[in-house]
């Protein structure tokens, strides 16, 4: 039986369109990507160029018809204007994240996308590889036995190196696109994969200021002030019964970057790979420690397997670093949710969930009071396992 692929137009190409293309193009048979738009022209005509696709501007692509899901991947503060315009266009939406860069304007996009019957999800889709993947099998297995809590961490430097208007990466230090948005989502979108829906949650935030680091710059050792908070330390209670810890911290230097989330059972503990990536590594710890394996990795979509093509000799550092992420399995699951007429995992309710988490922390810091979460998704429903290489989109088939 042959599959009808869906068309995707992508807008915003700029560094993180090229593993979303990479992927979309050349791994998903579900997808078939028509063309994508950049506010700055040379970079959607390079991308185009790049992955025999069409230069479009976002007016074409909300206009085509052969498009039926449009690829958000601006910065975040354009992501509630192109997702409501594309939203409104009648297109499905799959959004870089986070959905907004406040939870009013991501409950605002969300009930639109309700209101008329359209798709919208959210990255990350990390969590749908085969790390966080081999993570839940182990769990819902009951290799941990019961579990009891969950504690991750990610603290990392952002160093504003340039002027923010001149900087590359701008949102890393404004409004909404600060380290617990920027990252905090990884983690908070693994744990709902393993776990489901956050009950209440608690904690502190701090808004920390930062200097501006580098001697040539002309705004060199000048206080940069945030109005995004870029510090968290977030205590939450899932339905489940499980309790879990977030820190999210720009701690101010740029190495080492310590990422990490680690699940306790009553019968053993579960190292988990960073869900910023789509591998492992994935180790148990059982009887009182005196066994420690490393699992092998029970599903596809690592980011290791062997390329069709692709010559990695020829790849600069940026494109070799790109080649194995995944960043598009979100998308892939949208069109066969579409096809299957079933829920996508990387739903607008755990999008919509993971933004207010993040908001009812800052609230409880503010408030000294426990933030209850006024969102309930359903867990994700888990990917078979068993499915590598050339048969792996098999598992978004279901």
């Amino acid at each position: 039986m042959s599959i009808k692929p869906i068309g995707v137009g992508l807008i915003g190409s700029g560094a993180i369109s090229y593993t979303y293309l990479d992927n979309m193009v050349h791994r998903f048979d579900i997808l078939n990507v028509i063309g994508c738009s950049d506010i700055i022209e040379e970079r959607s005509k390079s991308r185009a160029e790049e992955f025999g696709i069409k230069q479009m501007t976002s007016e074409e692509i909300f206009a085509d018809p052969d498009i039926q899901i449009v690829v958000n991947t601006t910065y975040p503060k354009s992501h509630y204007a192109v997702t409501k315009a594309a939203l409104e266009a009648g297109k499905h939406v799959q959004s870089e994240k986070m959905m907004a860069v406040t939870f009013e304007e991501a409950k605002e996009l969300y009930d639109l996308a309700k209101s008329k019957n359209l798709r919208f999800g959210c990255a990350p889709d990390t969590f749908l590889g085969a790390g966080y993947q081999t993570c839940r099998k182990l769990i819902d297995d009951g290799y941990v036995g019961t579990p009891l809590a969950v504690n991750a961490t990610i603290i990392r430097g952002y160093q504003p190196a340039f002027p923010v208007a001149m900087d590359p990466m701008p949102f890393i230090v404004g409004e909404g696109g600060t380290i617990p948005f920027d990252m905090g989502g990884y983690y908070i979108q693994a744990m709902q994969n393993l776990f489901g829906a956050v009950k209440r949650v608690s904690g502190f935030s701090q808004n920390r200021e930062k200097i501006f680091s580098h001697p040539k710059n002309p705004q060199y050792k000048e206080v940069l002030k945030l109005d995004s908070p870029n510090f968290i330390q977030a205590a939450l209670e899932f339905h489940c019964g499980v309790l879990g810890t977030l820190t999210a911290c720009d701690s101010g230097f740029v190495t080492p970057e310590i990422p990490g989330m680690t699940v306790y059972g009553t019968d053993g503990v579960l190292i988990c790979p960073d869900p910023n990536y789509y591998a492992g590594p994935v180790k148990l710890i059982r009887n009182g420690g005196k066994e420690y394996v490393t699992m092998p990795l029970t599903h596809g979509y690592s980011g290791e397997e062997v390329e069709r093509g692709v010559d990695l000799s020829k790849l600069d550092a940026f494109r070799l670093n790109w080649q194995k992420s995944r960043r598009g399995i979100g998308v892939a699951d949208m069109a066969w949710a579409i096809t299957n007429n079933r829920p996508q995992r990387c739903s607008a309710e755990m999008a919509l969930h993971t933004i207010e988490i993040i908001h009812g922390v800052k609230t409880a810091s503010e408030t000294g009071k426990y933030y209850e979460m006024t969102t309930r998704p359903e867990q994700p429903k888990a990917l078979r396992p068993g499915f590598i290489g050339g048969a792996a989109e098999a598992v978004l088939d279901d």
